[in-house]
């Protein structure tokens, strides 16, 4: 197995919040995984996968958990298997949404519990973020450059998870979330966030039409989105996705973010980077 302390040296983690809510590396069923701290006590369970203990083989080695990819379904399946060893769950616990960089939210219960699990066909259909109050269902995001959100209310135990591209976030996806989960009880500024490895600002090079819709989004003045050479900019989705938190009123001291790269050396896929390559997975659940 890799060893993930190695390959998320000090220099590489820049976890960019308060001591409290820092991230941390641990092995959990045998897999490296990427947990926060502000999890550690309470009813949720929230990690991030690497790639590194599964049984894919070539641009997938060797945890990938994404169907889509054109990797083996069965070493996917053995994969997903793995992931969800380390919460003690399984395939029928498990819910994935068909994601398309949208801002569409599903809130999913038991009759959801499955769906996506093993195959394309039946996962939520175009939709970026999901939301439960249902103990024991395991919510997926799959990425591989983009921000994967856990959000948790620990007074109403209400639980959502987002896929936030540059299209998602500065579309309104966190804001959709929130929306979703204070329907069902829970607030704002009782949430407890976590934003998961994304692409670095430095590497995260944007057209026009990012510029345009970080200006519209944050307004003109905002920090996320650096001129480049002519044409071009650099954007940083992490802290546009803080921002966008904030704005929405989770409060600053509960955020944290895991400001750790995705692409090589480290151990997090990044299609822009590698291209062909597989998905790393946000879990998060109400522990039953």
């Amino acid at each position: 197995m890799t060893n993930l302390a190695r390959r998320m040296s000090p220099s590489d983690s820049r976890v960019r919040t308060n001591a409290q809510n820092s991230t941390r590396r641990a092995e959990r069923g045998g897999i490296e995984v990427l947990t926060w701290v502000a999890f550690d006590e309470g009813p949720l369970d929230a990690m991030v996968t690497t790639r590194a203990g599964g049984v894919s083989v070539g641009p997938y080695e060797s945890l990938n958990l994404g169907l889509r990819v054109g990797d083996e379904e069965t070493a996917v399946l053995e994969n997903r298997n793995r992931a969800l060893a380390a919460l003690d769950a399984g395939l029928d616990d498990l819910v994935v949404a068909d994601q398309v960089h949208g801002t569409h939210v599903a809130v999913v219960g038991p009759s959801e519990r499955g769906r996506g699990s093993r195959s394309l066909l039946d996962s939520i259909a175009q939709t970026d973020a999901l939301v439960t109050t249902t103990p024991g269902l395991v919510l997926a995001v799959l990425v591989a450059d983009c921000a994967p959100i856990v959000l948790f209310d620990p007074d109403a135990r209400v639980l959502g998870c987002a896929h936030a591209g540059w299209r998602g976030a500065l579309g309104g996806v966190i804001e959709a979330a929130i929306g979703s989960m204070s329907a069902l009880g829970a607030e704002p500024d009782r949430l407890v966030a976590g934003i998961g490895p994304a692409i670095g600002g430095e590497r995260y090079e944007v057209g026009a039409d990012v510029a345009t819709a970080a200006a519209n989004h944050l307004g003109e003045a905002n920090p996320f989105v650096r001129p480049g050479r002519p044409g071009h900019w650099w954007f940083d989705l992490q802290g546009a996705v803080h921002a966008i938190l904030l704005r929405a009123g989770v409060r600053d001291q509960r955020i944290a973010i895991a400001s750790i790269d995705t692409g090589p050396p480290g151990p997090f896929f990044s299609a822009r980077a590698e291209g062909n390559c597989g998905r790393f997975a946000l879990l998060a659940r109400i522990r039953p």
